[in-house]
């Protein structure tokens, strides 16, 4: 066993989904932000959660209309991803500067989606956190959107080939290849 150093109490839960949000104004002004503060709360209702830090400009946009999307992101959207994570849609428009397409949601009156994303999670705002640096938005999953482009003959949507962007401690990284599936390690062995 190796030595182990400590360090102070602090978030070192990686990796995390990068996602991109995108939200709206109750006047039409829209934005993206980049999140990885997010992730499933509960399945029956489905409901997710997602942190943003009061100073951001979206944060009111969300407090104002209380929906969003949650994009799910790839290895092909991670420029775009970062460029919407580190700059301020007060001070850019970054659907033109990504050129990313705005979709619209099929749940949601204000908030539109991401098309180049391969699933949309169209969210309702059930109740805000206020928990610190961050506010987390716990939210109802009022509709989901996917890529036709990975439904396979079965009709089964395959999630793991859009190739899914992966944020850890500062970084972007692509999910690597399949271990085995859920369950794997106390399957037994089909016998030949």
């Amino acid at each position: 066993m190796s030595e182990k150093e400590i360090f102070k109490p602090g978030n070192m839960l990686y990796p995390l989904p990068a996602v991109m949000v995108s939200c709206a104004d109750k006047s039409g002004k829209d934005n993206i932000l980049t999140v990885a503060w997010t992730g499933t709360v509960c399945s029956d209702p489905p409901m997710l959660y997602i942190s943003v830090r009061p100073g951001r400009f979206s944060h009111y946009m969300i407090e104002e209309t209380g929906e969003f999307v949650v994009n799910l992101t790839t290895e092909k959207l991670a420029r775009a991803t970062d460029f919407c994570g580190v700059r301020s849609g007060r001070d850019v428009d970054k659907w033109e500067e990504t050129r990313l397409t705005r979709k619209a949601a099929v749940s949601l009156q204000y908030a539109p989606a991401i098309a180049e994303c391969p699933v949309n999670i169209e969210c309702k705002v059930r109740k805000i956190l206020r928990l610190g640096t961050h506010d987390m938005f716990l939210a109802d999953v009022t509709g989901v959107q996917v890529s036709s482009r990975y439904m396979n003959e079965n009709g089964k949507f395959e999630l793991n080939k859009t190739g899914l962007l992966a944020y850890s401690h500062g970084e972007y990284l692509g999910l690597g290849k399949k271990i085995g599936t859920f369950g794997y390690s106390v399957r037994k062995k089909k016998k030949k």
